[in-house]
């Protein structure tokens, strides 16, 4: 039986590899996205950049916000309380 599904499960094995590698890259992207160092590396040259005056004070708080978003993997906009609905009606 091992010849046989060697034979027949041959052609796919390009395929398996690719799935296998795509699978490879995620995780170490998630490693990576979680990683304190990295999170606190980002932050610092947030700071920096907004001490030397590179970067507005808002556009460090959405930068932060991004960085707190990947971290807790919400994939939205921070809460403010309201919904969609009550800004568009004013």
């Amino acid at each position: 039986m091992g010849l046989i599904s060697l034979l027949f499960g041959w052609p796919l094995a390009p395929v398996k590899g690719v799935i296998r590698l795509g699978e490879l890259i995620q995780e170490q992207a998630e490693r990576q996205m979680h990683d304190p160092a990295v999170i606190r590396r980002r932050l610092e040259e947030i700071e920096e950049l907004q001490a030397s005056g590179a970067m507005s004070e808002e556009e460090a708080a959405r930068e932060v916000e991004l960085v707190f978003q990947r971290v807790t993997g919400r994939s939205g906009p921070a809460s403010t309380g309201t919904t969609a609905g009550d800004e568009e009606r004013g």
